[in-house]
């Protein structure tokens, strides 16, 4: 607690400034986690301008995805060097449940490289900003090969850039519990595995989708188009169904659709 000497008063300027370091030492401090977590802070108002700053995602193949941010900063999610663009991206992320999302020999041109494993004491915990995209995650469980559990082995990512918020479920194999919600925050775009084996069943995919509650969800890592066709079906139900003839599609906070909405873009996976 700040104190003074019980002979002294300060006065005018002095007194205001003493006054205002006490709040600061007794008032709670916020810690702010996640993509604009919605109990800590306000909702941001998006003023939609002539040139409203947007963020491009285009769909590389089976669960890489090349987001593109208003300053042209790129990054590619589950990078293993099988889908990649032409050009080597700013950042990538890895996740390591199967040699189809990560790689230990990336381009040597990539500035960043994030695990989303851990590979010391400590779980994976990311938070970098490269120009206007700030990454973050939030470690998850993986099934290891004997049947047992890989604690940390996943990362969920989170992209933000252009107002959006961008989350990339990777390899999850679990749903979410309250702790893990309150760290994504609000999240507008989902990237999530629809194969209904390898990681989650597709009833437990939807599960997550209505636990997150995006505007808008990306599917991915299906393997064949019975098993995308499957999860389709399931998501009409309280979704939009589009499917595009472009890998790309170009999102900003004024285009978000307004009933939550099933992209599907044509890619390998």
């Amino acid at each position: 607690m700040l104190m003074l000497p019980r002979n002294t008063r300060p006065f005018g300027l002095a007194a205001i400034v003493w006054w205002l370091a006490a709040a600061l030492l007794v008032l709670p401090r916020l810690v702010l986690a996640g993509c604009a977590p919605i109990a800590l802070t306000p909702p941001k108002i998006w003023v939609a301008a002539t040139a409203d700053p947007a963020l491009a995602i285009t769909f590389l193949g089976h669960a890489s995805f090349l987001l593109e941010t208003p300053a042209g900063i790129r990054a590619v999610t589950d990078y293993s060097g099988a889908f990649a663009p032409a050009e080597p991206p700013d950042l990538v992320t890895m996740n390591h449940a199967h040699s189809s999302h990560y790689t230990m020999v990336p381009d040597a041109r990539i500035r960043y490289v994030l695990h989303g494993w851990q590979e010391g004491p400590r779980p994976p915990a990311h938070d970098v900003r490269v120009g206007d995209l700030h990454v973050t995650n939030l470690p998850t469980n993986i099934r290891d090969w004997n049947g047992g559990t890989e604690v940390n082995g996943n990362s969920v990512f989170i992209f933000e850039s252009a107002g959006l918020c961008v989350a990339h479920l990777g390899h999850l194999h679990h749903l979410l519990d309250a702790a893990d919600l309150d760290l994504l925050g609000r999240i507008d775009v989902l990237m999530v595995a629809v194969d209904g084996g390898y990681t989650l069943s597709q009833t437990d995919a939807r599960t997550v989708i209505d636990q997150i509650h995006p505007r808008v969800v990306l599917p991915m890592h299906f393997f064949t188009r019975d098993r995308l066709l499957s999860f389709l079906a399931m998501m009409r139900d309280g979704f939009e169904v589009q499917v595009q003839e472009s890998p790309m599609v170009v999102l900003s906070r004024a285009t978000l659709p307004e009933r939550p909405t099933v992209i599907v873009l044509p890619g390998p996976h």
